[in-house]
């Protein structure tokens, strides 16, 4: 286990892609009971195919007050992603209505407003770009289902390695990575912050380990 912190109450670790960040046979809350031992619960939640960093609580008081800051937007979450053609304007926002279709475990965007549609928005930074190639930086207002696959696929820029939202996607696994995480101690009330890169190998090579 790659963890970057821990303490009685908290771990900070980095989720490998493949893992459930649930706490389901196999996935991460179980694994780290594995290799720390005691209690371990999950306050946010990181796709499957999506590796990074992930703060997991060790006690019941701080979950509650993790998710506390969450439900308050205290919590930041920023992420890295590799995603096809050139990015316009380099800064911008993505503001759109998404609904889930459970039975297709898919999301979707859509136009009007209806049953299960809920707002979904980012605001995204262009870091670097080559050929059909650009790394941006996405921090997320909402958390919407596949929310950061989903948005960048309508909009033109499916991510590397995307599956599920591009009909021709690439062999490379998902290139979308988990890369700040910023909360306060919910014992200590200090301000903790984490930062991580994904591992070197393609897409991210050429556009972020230059």
């Amino acid at each position: 286990m790659d963890i970057r912190y821990c303490d009685d109450s908290l771990v900070v670790c980095i989720k490998e892609a493949n893992i459930l960040s649930t706490d389901e046979e196999g996935g991460l809350p179980g694994l780290l009971r594995q290799e720390l031992g005691g209690e371990i619960r999950t306050v946010h939640r990181l796709d499957r195919m999506v590796s990074g960093l992930m703060v997991l609580a060790r006690t019941k008081a701080a979950a509650a007050a993790l998710t506390e800051q969450i439900s308050a937007k205290r919590f930041h979450k920023a992420y890295l992603a590799v995603v096809h053609g050139q990015i316009e304007p380099l800064t911008g926002s993505y503001r759109d209505l998404m609904y889930r279709d459970r039975r297709e475990c898919k999301s979707y965007v859509t136009s009007a407003p209806g049953k299960g549609v809920q707002e979904a928005l980012l605001d995204y930074e262009c870091l670097a770009s080559a050929g059909d190639k650009s790394l941006v930086r996405i921090l997320l207002h909402t958390g919407r289902t596949h929310q950061i696959r989903c948005q960048f696929a309508h909009h033109g820029h499916s991510l590397f390695g995307e599956k599920k939202y591009d009909p021709h996607g690439d062999s490379c696994p998902l290139a979308l990575f988990s890369a700040e995480l910023g909360f306060t101690h919910p014992v200590t009330g200090e301000p903790m912050r984490f930062s991580a890169r994904p591992e070197p190998i393609e897409p991210w090579t050429e556009l972020l380990y230059q």
